[in-house]
């Protein structure tokens, strides 16, 4: 499923125009975004969790040469899902 595909899901069983799905859809995203850049996490129940997590800088390979190489910190996010997101995989 790609967003547009995801609008029109939004679309239909909101109710909703495909232009204020979009706009809805949009908004979610970027307060999600907004919200991880600032470093909080948000959580969804029933659905899961993003957090912010910190990778320390360490030594790696390249897998072309073998010659190592260091790779810098960074902050990545992480998704943790929920009993009914799972249980609905399941």
């Amino acid at each position: 499923m790609n967003k547009t595909d995801l609008v029109n899901h939004i679309k239909n069983t909101a109710g909703l125009s495909a232009a204020a799905a979009n706009k809805a859809l949009d908004a979610v995203l970027d307060t999600i975004q907004k919200t991880l850049g600032r470093g909080e996490d948000i959580t969804l129940t029933g659905f899961g969790s993003f957090a912010v997590t910190t990778r320390s800088a360490r030594q790696g390979r390249n897998p072309k040469t073998g010659q190592a190489i260091s790779i810098a910190a960074s902050r990545q996010v992480r998704f943790r899902a929920g009993k009914t997101l799972k249980e609905a995989v399941a």
